[in-house]
């Protein structure tokens, strides 16, 4: 066997009917006997150590990890091992539970690459149903519409439905909602009457910018009437002088005085009557009486 050279060159195959001389012969790791290369397989030479390398798997029932058996070691020594060692039954939640697409029909399982989100109802979806027409998307929420005395009022209706046991918070109820309307009347007034005197003094500006003057043909005639008192004058110069001084003024007067309500409780004082009822009702339980 072999050559002059190399007299250890090639074996012979272990297979008794073979036993073929191959000068690159494979040696099994799991017998250790050498074979050609028609008989290097485990089926094609039958080894019998064919199975010490298998790798059996079970899953945990408890917390749904993979427990390898090991062909060397009693299955029940490797259990009990996994059990009291690494076995965590808070992970069986997210392994088994997991997230599918809320389309009734579709158990697509939602995962990083497959997942979009909708911008309108922001749920997710898989790639199927990303679409709105797809997973019967409702639309963007409508905004709430809301006013200026919205928490106001839901405030004092939460307050009245508590009070029909309670004869005194029934009259603190009444008061605040009184109040608050007559807060909203006087703003209300308050600004037409701003806008009304605003739109007088505009007017009378506008019409001395535009020149408009009846005086040209006779100065001495007192021809040009103020439209917020019955003063008259003769020029538009002289009109405009007076607006001035004496409507403007008037009106920076009305906007400088500042009403002060005092509670009746602490006489602490308020500019605005709705800061007023939100204090009643916040530091005295909503009772006005002192």
């Amino acid at each position: 066997m072999g050559t002059p050279e190399f007299p250890n060159l090639g074996k012979h195959c272990s297979v008794g009917d073979c036993n073929q001389i191959d000068f690159l012969p494979f040696t099994c790791d799991r017998c250790d006997h050498v074979f050609c290369l028609q008989h290097r397989s485990y089926t094609s030479h039958q080894c019998p150590n064919a199975n010490q390398k298998d790798v059996t798997v079970l899953i945990c029932p408890l917390c749904a990890k993979g427990v390898r058996l090991n062909p060397n070691e009693d299955p029940n020594i490797t259990w009990d091992t996994h059990v009291n060692s690494d076995c965590d039954p808070s992970n069986y939640q997210k392994v088994t539970k997991k997230k599918k697409c809320p389309v009734p029909g579709c158990r697509e399982t939602l995962t990083f690459s497959n997942t979009i989100r909708c911008k309108d109802c922001t749920k997710e979806h898989c790639l199927k149903h990303r679409f709105g027409p797809d997973h019967k998307c409702p639309g963007p929420r409508k905004p709430e519409s809301t006013f200026p005395f919205g928490n106001m009022l839901r405030r004092s209706q939460k307050a009245e439905s508590r009070s029909n046991s309670n004869s005194s918070s029934t009259s603190s109820s009444w008061w605040s909602s009184s109040l608050l309307t007559a807060a909203t009347s006087f703003k209300s007034s308050a600004e037409a009457g701003m806008q009304k005197l605003s739109t007088a003094t505009t007017q009378a500006i506008q019409k001395a910018k535009d020149g408009i003057s009846t005086s040209s043909s006779n100065s001495g005639d007192l021809v040009e009437q103020c439209v917020q008192c019955p003063a008259r004058f003769s020029t538009v110069g002289a009109l405009i002088e007076h607006c001035e001084k004496s409507h403007q003024s008037n009106s920076q007067s009305s906007r400088s005085r500042v009403t002060v309500d005092v509670c009746p409780k602490c006489s602490k004082a308020f500019r605005d009557p709705v800061l007023l009822v939100e204090h009643v009702e916040r530091d005295h339980g909503g009772t006005s009486r002192a």
